[in-house]
């Protein structure tokens, strides 16, 4: 079973997990429900790598905001992780197990009611902040992008209405790659997430790449041994391109470039 997390002091996440928890049963400070429980914890979200020495769950699904300085709408999600200094929770140069088929479920959930959400852009992000050292899959679910949008609770109930029935039914298995380049919102990768077969585990963007070394590089693929590809935005690897695919021969990811 997944636990859904939110941070009390987060709008768009507490009302979402305000909603959930109505039809959920409180004992302690867990919420039990059919599909997976939930908490609303005192400290922010992106810290929470204390959470396996309470709970033991098979994954971690945050419920938060999401904010940009462009102002654009956005409805997103992602998995975590630092490519370099943890400068937002987590440890350095460490990422989380990612949440590939979870990520891909919702996402295309989503897209399906985009109608709802005509000023939106339905997106993921690249891997980025906390928390890293969690040892179960690990996926953010965030609703952007400005206050405007936490505090609407008829929003917040409608994206939690549909996180809940992503867990309500089976979640498809499907392919998983790995991806490298591209900008912090992926335009390629979220195309593969929303019409390709592919389910994607850690994203690292162009701007990243000059953090990668050998060290860096295995340990993402430890953290993401159920993926099989490897995704390159082929214009979006820059200068870094050769050592990508200098990497890549190092390993038995079937590579696929876009």
């Amino acid at each position: 079973m997944e636990l859904l997390i939110a941070y009390r002091d987060d709008p768009a996440g507490y009302n979402m997990a305000n909603f959930l928890s109505n039809e959920m049963t409180l004992d302690g400070d867990i919420f039990h429900g059919k599909y997976y429980d939930l908490i609303i914890i005192s400290s922010p979200t992106i810290s929470a790598d204390w959470l396996e020495e309470k709970y033991d769950y098979d994954g971690f699904v945050f419920l938060s905001k999401h904010a940009a300085e462009s102002g654009v709408l956005a409805l997103t999600c992602h998995s975590t992780g630092n490519f370099s200094e943890a400068k937002f929770g987590g440890n350095n140069r460490q990422v989380a197990i990612p949440h590939p088929n979870l990520q891909k479920q919702y996402l295309q959930t989503l897209q399906k009611h985009q109608s709802s959400f005509s000023e939106f852009q339905i997106t993921i992000e690249a891997t980025h902040h906390g928390p890293t050292g969690l040892t179960k899959p690990t996926i953010f679910i965030e609703i952007g992008t400005t206050e405007k949008q936490w505090t609407d609770t008829s929003l917040c109930i409608s994206i939690a209405k549909l996180v809940h029935q992503v867990f309500a039914n089976p979640i498809p298995q499907n392919p998983v790659a790995i991806c490298f380049g591209g900008t912090h919102y992926p335009s390629k990768f979220t195309h593969q997430l929303l019409e390709g077969k592919y389910a994607l585990g850690t994203v690292m963007p162009k701007h990243a790449l000059d953090n990668l070394d050998e060290e860096l590089f295995f340990h993402i693929i430890a953290q993401n041994n159920m993926a099989k590809f490897a995704l390159l935005d082929w214009r979006g690897l820059g200068k870094n391109k050769q050592k990508i695919l200098d990497l890549l021969e190092l390993t038995s990811l079937e590579i696929i470039k876009l």
